[in-house]
């Protein structure tokens, strides 16, 4: 058999740590080779080995049947390896040419050839049908484009083997459908693909054959159409993983939140919630379901704080919160995990333990007469960790930034539950995680609403929506046009809601025509 890559034996530790213990994987030209594995499972390091960004203790790497040694992205490059990187290695006030020719930039006379090289990326962008505009700036064109155009910049390298690193963490589902037909376009063309991912759905729908590690050690290696997303799930937790979360009916008491008439601007002044109206009872789960850009962001950003509100009124326990302070909001009792972990959630140059003290290092016990206690904070962060299951090389001191995103969102969640909030916000709780880390959340905000608490989960997945919410309210241009229950609605109910057909509207219109 002819393996175009074999990674035999790969050792990787940092510290103590060891990420990647005696791991082997062998791609087979033409193929589309998933890695699975839970977040942190060391998928991410084993193909920065490949990729040439570390250096392992141990192992064997051959191209071609030929043994090498990748010293750095440079060499991957010339060996025809290229890698499309999670966060995006883009310049946002460059062209796309101009990200893509970046580092082996074409010369003319000591000149760089920018109109021969915008042509050249033009024709690959036409040959893979990938619609890139080459002259567009980067800060222009949305998350899916962004990808893009890091798949051209590995086909203007002259890439045969392409790595996607959990490549629609960031995607719409339709540009997720679009990836995994620019995927099938590129194996057609010869290419050879290593697909790091945990959703199990991309793997039965894409791959060809499966490595599955776990805790950093090879599982083993399955054909695709020889199992399911059962048995996979299985192999990549070690445990049997119960899609459907299990729950009692919901028991709604008092109302916690209260919006009335809530009106919010974007950046540019331009509405996005208009007149809203949200009731979230205590010992309740209220969904919000809808598209990308209804005006999600700026309902949560205005609940917390983060945005000023325009018109209209948010009521907490009954207590006006309208326009106050984040830190006041707070501190009223309201908890939130926010949709961009990295951006709004964590000090990524902070260690983990610091991060889970965020929102009480100026209260006892952590500080005392305006000094803080470092080894009580260290001490409470270890007992977030553990009850939350945070994985982390070095524990509490972990910078939060080395953390796999199930395990920073993990750590999140315990700094945020912790604090006993009366209504936690949950905003896409589980975006970019994996099968047992979702179950795991899922089960975290049902104790929460199971203690009396209101939950107010935000998400743009409609089976996490349908399974965790008692009551789901469907935000379509700014507004809630409806407010349905899991129970007596469906999938295709949803998304008409979703796409602006209210229910209401048209049971009056039935009702209308039937007099």
């Amino acid at each position: 058999m002819e393996y175009v890559i074999e990674m035999l034996g790969i050792r990787k530790q940092f510290g103590d740590f060891v990420a990647n213990d005696n791991i082997t994987l062998q791609l087979k030209k033409g193929e589309i080779h998933a890695l699975l594995g839970e977040n942190g499972a060391g998928k991410s390091t084993l193909m920065n080995v490949l990729f040439g960004l570390y250096q392992p203790e141990a192992g064997t790497i051959r191209v071609h049947g030929k043994e090498v040694k990748i010293t750095d992205p440079n060499v991957a490059n010339n060996l025809g390896i290229g890698m499309v990187h999670q966060h995006f290695m883009l310049v946002e006030n460059f062209t796309v040419t101009e990200n893509i020719i970046l580092g082996s930039e074409p010369t003319k006379l000591g000149t760089i050839n920018i109109k021969e090289a915008s042509k050249e990326v033009q024709a690959l962008s036409e040959k893979y049908s990938l619609n890139v505009e080459a002259n567009a700036k980067i800060e222009d064109i949305s998350v899916g484009m962004q990808q893009r155009v890091e798949i051209l910049k590995t086909l203007y390298r002259g890439a045969d083997i392409i790595i996607f690193d959990e490549p629609t963490a960031s995607l719409t589902p339709q540009e997720i459908t679009e990836l995994m037909h620019i995927m099938k376009r590129l194996i057609e063309e010869g290419k050879s693909i290593i697909l790091i991912t945990h959703k199990l759905n991309e793997i039965m729908e894409v791959s060809d054959r499966v490595t599955v590690i776990r805790k950093g050690k090879g599982i083993g290696t399955v054909t695709t159409a020889e199992t399911n997303p059962t048995e996979l799930a299985e192999l990549m937790v070690g445990r049997q993983v119960v899609f459907k979360t299990e729950k009692a009916p919901a028991n709604p008491k008092e109302v916690v939140l209260q919006i009335d008439s809530l009106t919010v601007a974007d950046n540019r002044g331009i509405d996005k919630v208009k007149n809203l109206n949200l009731t979230v009872r205590a010992g309740e789960i209220v969904g919000i379901a809808g598209i990308d850009g209804n005006g999600q962001s700026e309902l949560i950003e205005a609940i917390t704080g983060l945005r000023k509100v325009k018109g209209g009124k948010i009521s907490l326990n009954g207590k006006d919160i309208t326009g106050l302070k984040p830190r006041k909001i707070t501190e009223s009792g309201v908890g939130h995990i926010p949709q961009d972990r990295h951006k709004h959630g964590l000090v990524l140059d902070f260690p983990i333990g610091h991060n889970i003290a965020l929102q009480t290092y100026y209260k006892k016990p952590i500080s005392k007469s305006g000094v803080i206690d470092y080894k009580k904070v260290n001490e409470i962060a270890r007992k977030i960790i553990e009850e939350y299951d945070v994985r982390s090389g070095e524990g509490e001191m972990s910078l939060a930034r080395s953390l796999s995103g199930g395990n920073q969102q993990k750590a999140i969640i315990g700094r945020e539950i912790d604090r006993n909030p009366d209504l936690l916000i949950a905003a896409l709780p589980t975006r970019g995680l994996d099968v047992g880390a979702i179950e795991f959340i899922h089960k975290r905000l049902i104790e929460q609403r199971d203690k009396g608490k209101a939950v107010l989960l935000i998400s743009f997945e409609l089976d996490e929506v349908m399974n965790v919410s008692d009551q789901i309210a469907v935000i379509y241009d700014g507004y809630i046009i409806d407010t349905v229950n899991p129970q007596e609605t469906n999938e295709q109910e949803l998304g008409l809601l979703m796409a602006g057909q209210s229910l209401q509207r048209k049971k009056e219109k039935v009702g209308g025509e039937n007099e």
